[in-house]
Order: C-alpha cells, then sequence, then structure tokens
C-alpha cells in the first residue's frame, strides 16, 4: 500500500504597497495555486487614493501600472495574463482603450471582454479586472 502526499492549497492574499490600497473590503488581489485573480482596478494614484487628472488615455495608462505593480508583488507579470475584463463608461472610449492596451500586451494580448457600466467607482472612466498565471 503506498501513500499519496496531497498537497494543501490555500488561499493568499497579495498586497502591493506601490499601488493603491483597495477602496473596500476587498484584496488588490488573491493568488489560489498557480492563478492570480486581481480585483477590478480603476485609475487611482497611489499616493493620494485619487483618482488620477485627464482623459480616458491617462486613465488608462494608471489602470494598467496599477494592475503591472499588483503582478508583480504577486510574482507574475502582464505576459502571464490569461484573461481581461474592461469596463468602460463611455463605449466611444474603445479605440483610445485599445491603443493604450496594446502598448502593454502587444502581440501576447489575453483573451478579454469590454462592457459599458452606467457607473463605475469615484467616477473613473475604466476598470479593469484580470486572471493571471504566477511564475
Amino acid at each position: 500500500m503506498t501513500r499519496k502526499m496531497v498537497k494543501i492549497m490555500k488561499k493568499e492574499i497579495v498586497r502591493s504597497d506601490a499601488a493603491p490600497a483597495a477602496a473596500g473590503p476587498y484584496s488588490q488581489a488573491v493568488k489560489f495555486s498557480n492563478i492570480i485573480y486581481l480585483s477590478g482596478q480603476i485609475p487611482l494614484d497611489p499616493e493620494n487614493n485619487e483618482i488620477v487628472s485627464g482623459g480616458i488615455e491617462i486613465q488608462t495608462e494608471r489602470v494598467l501600472l496599477n494592475i503591472k505593480l499588483i503582478l508583480a508583488a504577486a510574482g507574475s507579470c502582464l505576459d502571464n495574463v490569461l484573461k481581461t475584463t474592461i469596463y468602460l463608461s463611455d463605449m466611444d472610449d474603445f479605440v483610445i482603450v485599445n491603443k493604450v492596451y496594446e502598448k502593454y500586451f502587444g502581440d501576447n494580448s489575453p483573451a478579454r471582454s469590454t462592457i459599458e457600466a452606467a457607473r463605475l467607482p469615484k467616477g473613473a472612466k475604466i476598470e479593469i479586472d484580470v486572471v493571471a498565471f504566477a511564475g
């Protein structure tokens, strides 16, 4: 009779001091096994937790930078992103968001959904959540 070792998996809360703190009762990200689930990120400046000033291009840059920082804290990177969901307050911003998004993901684009939302937290124009793998 042989015994098999069973690895007990547990979730790990991911925090990055370089990125904005969660704006509510949730974690910046949760890691389970080798999968990382990032909560939706809005364009908050980590210095003051306020929405960055400027239009959709600047807000998209800030969101993607925050995502990059949280992924790094989880031991991952943008190349490991499997799926994103983008929430826009105005679907007319779709083309501009795509241009910024492409700078971050290039030819290694993850699967993606884009949804127009009536309102986003703190009046943000964009929110993105991510699923990635660690490694």
